[in-house]
């Protein structure tokens, strides 16, 4: 069965990172892409709101432009001197709000993972994610992201950090895609606990257990950081090891969003260079 992967692209040089990144990861998978662009103009005044209506000049320009340019990179990724027959592609064009866009899309089409850059056209570069990325991360909690920085390796990653406080018992269904990926690009898991004192209850020892398990069919260790902030030790861990991916299980937004909001490389502001791979607490 065809993995079938969401690459949303607003044409921006991150977007096309992005795409890269994903056909090289998936490049031995039978996968399915769709190619999906939201060409949408945020309203400055009712006049902009009522010209953007399906049949007005402006919708109608918007609409072909951005048909002319997913032909144009359907062109380049499946015809292009990088086309992979493990590959096919579909092409999406839609008038919404991105997030309500991709939120659509995922449940429409049975979407089991979604690559995208971490910043587009409009979002700042003094943030190292950008608006419809964080969007994107905590709230389409059905299906698993994987956020794309312009200046990410395009090879394959070959260690993988998984932050955790082992105050959850995980499942293996919550695991599969990180499993997987683990799999194809023959990597390994560092599992890093960032605590105080290192010490761990009862709970936490039966969950780390249970995690030891659930990765028992992959290369995977334990490691454990004190006396850091939870960002200051991701940071630490990534940037001396050199590790090329992170993995989260989102389970609150807002101790999600206080990772997201910071560095996950140290000494790097906006341009970091690590994928990060979210998964969700299904429960949750």
């Amino acid at each position: 069965m065809k993995i079938k992967i969401l690459l949303p692209t607003d044409f921006s040089e991150n977007a096309s990172q992005a795409i890269k990144y994903a056909l090289e990861l998936y490049k031995d998978q039978e996968c399915l892409f769709y190619l999906l662009n939201v060409f949408f103009i945020n309203p400055t005044n009712i006049e902009s709101l009522i010209g953007m209506e399906p049949g007005s000049d402006l919708f109608e320009a918007a609409k072909k432009n951005s048909k002319r340019q997913l032909d144009q990179l359907l062109s380049e990724v499946a015809f292009g001197e990088n086309g992979n027959l493990k590959h096919s592609f579909q092409t999406i064009s839609t008038f919404n709000e991105p997030l309500q866009a991709i939120k659509s899309i995922v449940e429409e089409k049975d979407i089991d993972l979604i690559v995208m850059g971490t910043r587009g056209q409009t979002n700042t570069r003094s943030k190292i994610y950008g608006s419809n990325a964080i969007d994107v991360m905590e709230k389409i909690r059905n299906c698993p992201v994987i956020v794309v920085p312009q200046l990410a390796k395009r090879q394959l990653p070959k260690e993988i950090v998984f932050p955790t406080n082992y105050r959850t018992p995980f499942k293996k269904h919550e695991l599969k895609h990180l499993i997987n990926i683990v799999k194809i690009c023959n990597a390994s898991i560092k599992v890093l606990h960032v605590s105080e004192d290192g010490k761990l209850n009862e709970k936490q020892t039966n969950n780390k257990k249970l995690l030891d398990e659930n990765f028992e069919e992959v290369s995977h260790s334990f490691h454990n950081l004190s006396q850091l902030s939870v960002a200051a030790a991701i940071n630490c861990f990534v940037e001396s090891r050199e590790s090329d991916m992170v993995a989260f299980i989102n389970s609150k937004h807002s101790f999600f969003a206080s990772i997201l909001n910071q560095p996950l490389v140290k000494g790097i502001t906006y341009d970091s260079k690590v994928p990060i791979l979210v998964m969700h607490d299904l429960g949750n």
